[in-house]
């Protein structure tokens, strides 16, 4: 199965030599899938979605209702996906662009920024949930959330402030707000240069989480298996 990796985002220089560029990330938590790589925060989309068998979206400092070219052309491809009945998955901003895409609603989170492990409480269980866990940790990095699901959606994981932090689109889509691709390394760095952003209380409250356990494996068997139509 080769999996097209819409890149809507890069890794700042700085903090390279932690993990690489998100795509680094993706091929680590995902080791046995054959990504081809598509900088589409350049501007770079497959010439059509027949290029792969799948799609993969990442995250993004950007958020998915910005009136910006490659963002609105990230929304046209998604519904071409959708329509061309493909496999897709949404990581963060892959996950708020499924939903903005086909027609719910993406707002920023009235409880501010999400980060560190958070709860996943699994709401119902799918036959690729396997091995089957109902509450995963996840890290999170986000401020903006899906409010209004698009048509033909489901429900199946929520945290203690998301109530959308995974869903599906009929059989074939999939949305997980979380970060499963990020290393806690990575995530302490992003909230140590956001400090001044998130707030002190927040950010330090969020570091501290990063003690837990987080199931990064499990999700991407899990992701592995959606894909693979299991």
């Amino acid at each position: 199965m080769k999996i097209g990796l819409l890149e809507c985002d890069h890794v700042l220089e700085q903090f390279r030599s932690i993990a690489g560029d998100y795509r680094d990330m993706f091929q680590a938590w995902l080791p046995q899938a054959e990504f081809a790589f598509f900088d589409a925060c350049n501007g770079h989309f497959p010439a059509d979605d027949d290029d792969c068998d799948a799609y993969m979206c990442t995250g993004s400092k950007y958020s998915v209702y910005d009136d910006v070219d490659w963002i609105l052309a990230l929304k046209a491809f998604v519904k071409k996906i959708h329509a061309g009945k493909k496999k897709f998955i949404g990581v963060c901003f892959g996950h708020q662009m499924l939903g903005e895409a086909l027609d719910g609603k993406v707002e920023k989170a009235k409880t501010g920024w999400n980060v560190g492990a958070h709860s996943f409480q699994i709401l119902q269980r799918e036959p690729w949930m396997e091995p089957f866990r109902d509450h995963l940790n996840l890290l999170m990095m986000c401020q903006d959330q899906v409010l209004e699901l698009p048509p033909g959606s489901t429900v199946l994981a929520r945290t203690a402030v998301c109530p959308v932090a995974m869903f599906r689109v009929g059989e074939r889509m999939l949305g997980i707000q979380g970060h499963p691709e990020f290393p806690k390394k990575y995530e302490a760095a992003l909230l140590e240069s956001r400090r001044e952003r998130i707030g002190n209380e927040k950010t330090d409250a969020a570091l501290a989480s990063l003690d837990l356990p987080v199931d990064q494996g499990r999700v991407g068997e899990w992701v592995m298996r959606f894909l693979e139509g299991v």
